[in-house]
């Protein structure tokens, strides 16, 4: 049984990090508000500590020594963590609760953030932190409570609960007759214009245009008149209201994958999470939540 650990003391750290950076135990010393004897005398200690030489003292200067190289970077972020430990603990004072909530970039920006609002005013003190992830991942391992997830359900050590369908739309930023205007693919989803096009009944090639490796890109590129791109509705509500980009044929093509909200099995029964899932639910049409029969679909999206 371990009954201590080597840990050194923060104080010790910060001089030595300061030290290091500066090469000078006075500049560290009146960045961190001490004496240049307490800095010595704290870098000392540490030495001792460790068993290790930090610094080389060469006449009236100093220098990091082979084993102070080795060790700056995980000082430095060993600070950089506790610190962040105590911003998040200084923030949360207030809270009434909190929830790590990962994320698709694109369906985060686009279609949750905006709607985000709502969950807050009914869940006042509540604190809501998202993160970016674009594929499974540890929830439990990285602190995160849910997750929302485009594709199959399935999840390492996490309950999938269906959200939605996308429906995919062919757009440009003009009324345009389909075989008259250049196609823009996605390089992701190289087959989405083909087999879209195939659906749909319609007779052209669908394999030359520009491509983009980012849906944001895509849209750009269509909002700049570049051609017409296959695009999720979610992902577009904004241009589609205000008239920017025209829907160029009216026959959606859901895919055939789905999103997910996705629950770490240590906390399938939270009620913060299920409250946020609830809501997720509430914001989709009731046509969108109901899950797609087997073998039903068309061409995928991109998430």
């Amino acid at each position: 049984m371990i009954k201590g650990r080597m840990i050194p003391d923060a104080s010790a750290l910060q001089a030595f990090a300061a030290a290091a950076r500066h090469l000078s135990f006075t500049r560290a010393a009146v960045e961190l508000g001490r004496t240049q004897s307490a800095v010595s005398r704290q870098i000392r200690d540490l030495e001792d500590q460790l068993g290790l030489r930090l610094f080389d003292r060469i006449r009236q200067r100093v220098v990091l020594s082979d084993a102070g190289r080795r060790m700056l970077p995980e000082a430095e972020a060993l600070l950089d963590a506790a610190e962040r430990m105590t911003l998040r603990a200084i923030g949360g004072r207030d809270i009434a609760g909190a929830l790590v909530v990962a994320v698709l970039p694109g369906f985060g920006a686009r279609w949750l953030v905006p709607r985000l609002p709502g969950f807050l005013a009914r869940h006042p003190g509540v604190r809501v932190t998202l993160h970016t992830r674009a594929a499974p991942f540890d929830m439990e391992a990285e602190g995160v409570d849910l997750a929302i997830h485009h594709g199959q359900p399935a999840w390492p050590a996490g309950v999938c609960s269906y959200l939605c369908r996308d429906e995919i739309v062919p757009v440009a930023a003009a009324p345009a007759a389909l075989s008259a205007v250049a196609l823009l693919h996605l390089e992701a989803r190289p087959r989405l214009w083909p087999d879209w096009l195939a659906a749909g009944g319609i007779a052209r090639e669908g394999w030359a245009g520009h491509r983009f490796d980012d849906q944001a890109l895509l849209i750009e590129a269509a909002l700049a008149g570049l051609g017409a791109a296959l695009l999720p509705r979610y992902l577009i509500e904004t241009e589609l209201a205000a008239g920017r980009l025209a829907v160029l044929d009216p026959r959606p093509v859901a895919s055939a994958e789905a999103y997910w909200v996705v629950l770490p099995e240590g906390k399938a029964a939270d009620p913060l999470g299920l409250a946020f899932r609830d809501w997720l639910g509430a914001q989709v049409s009731s046509a969108a939540t109901e899950p797609l029969p087997p073998g039903a679909g068309g061409p995928k999206a991109g998430a």
